[in-house]
């Protein structure tokens, strides 16, 4: 190959891999991008790519005007180009004309210039990236199958804490175990470290995301018929998802709501413990870790304080509130009491977030 050609396709790539996961990665990911642009350079690429691709499946799977058959079809053959196991172009032209947001339209017509960048990826880290993306894909065919007919007059309910705690793992407790392995793999291979807790402390912490998100989220999925809390601890306590958000059952439903605050607030709590373990200087992952933890640990507070009319408007963190708590992490990171004290001390949350008796 001549020369000029080698500088063509290299040329190319890094315009792929700015554009991806620079403008389109920012566009797409919210206050996560937060977090993900102060990452270290040994892992920012793969860990950006990953939650790309993962954005990717997820718009799929929620572009509800498409018929659920179409939309697992589709995520089955991004699935089989992501796991190596297709190959070929892969043309998602009719789900992206369908999305309402500019940048989930384009996240879709892009599909092949990130696969293109996965393939580029070290073995090891596309190995890891491959795994991670499987089990959440796993997860959103679950739920098109699980929640196939719902709708606001024909609610669908998770049925046990089991299933609850399966969906958060799929869905984000991988991304924990995933973070984990690639960090100790680029970052501190030699750190003497309690393996196990480390892993056990990061899936955790995804988990902790996604319930927040679940419980932020309550009243819009249910206006579409879903409902992750589990029918047999709804009935427990005198509810039903049709029910959950009237008046007449917010005294039932509140106790209920906070138990699984409580969940939520302690699996971050074990993000922390998770965030701490690592060596203390790995600043960026750490800051990275923190702020994803601080935004959760106050959307949580929001959620607690909020009534039931506030919680059917979707609580969010105000954007003063996040910069305040970015600029409170990166002053108090030289002092190791100030820093750990940004978490206040526990009131109820449980340990382990497995039962909620």
């Amino acid at each position: 190959m001549a020369n000029g050609e080698i500088k063509f396709i290299m040329g190319t790539m890094a315009d792929a891999h700015k554009e991806l996961l620079g403008d389109l990665l920012k566009a797409t990911s919210r206050s996560l991008y937060l977090s993900l642009r102060v990452l270290p350079a040994a892992v920012r690429t793969q860990m950006g790519l990953a939650y790309l691709l993962a954005r990717m499946t997820d718009t799929i799977a929620d572009t509800e005007i498409i018929p659920v058959a179409q939309r697992l079809e589709a995520l089955r053959m991004l699935a089989d180009q992501i796991a190596g196991t297709a190959s070929g172009p892969l043309n998602l032209g009719e789900l992206a004309r369908q999305q309402g947001q500019p940048a989930e339209r384009v996240l879709l017509e892009k599909v092949g210039s990130a696969l293109a960048l996965l393939q580029g990826l070290d073995p090891a880290d596309l190995a890891l990236v491959r795994r991670v993306l499987q089990v959440i894909t796993s997860g959103q065919e679950l739920d098109l199958r699980r929640f196939a007919g719902a709708s606001g007059h024909n609610i669908i309910a998770l049925e046990t804490e089991a299933e609850l705690d399966d969906y958060t793992f799929r869905v984000a407790g991988c991304v924990g175990e995933f973070w984990t392995r690639l960090c100790r793999a680029h970052l501190f291979p030699q750190a003497r470290l309690d393996e196990g807790r480390l892993l056990t402390n990061g899936v955790r912490f995804g988990k902790g995301l996604q319930l927040v998100n679940i419980l932020r989220d309550l009243p819009a999925d249910l206006r579409n018929g879903r409902c992750y809390l589990p029918r047999t601890t709804l009935t427990a306590a005198g509810l039903t998802p049709e029910t959950l958000l009237t008046p007449a059952a917010e005294a039932a439903f509140r106790t209920c709501y906070h138990q699984y605050l409580d969940v939520a607030e302690g699996h971050l709590r074990a993000g922390w413990d998770f965030t701490n373990t690592l060596p203390r200087g790995q600043v960026r992952i750490r800051l990275a870790c923190a702020w994803m933890i601080l935004i959760g640990m106050r959307t949580i507070e929001r959620l607690r304080a909020a009534r039931g009319a506030e919680i059917q408007q979707r609580v969010k963190v105000t954007r003063a509130e996040v910069r305040a708590i970015l600029l409170r992490s990166v002053l108090t990171y030289p002092f190791p009491k100030a820093w750990r004290g940004q978490l206040s001390v526990p009131v109820k949350a449980v340990a382990s977030g497995r039962n909620l008796a």
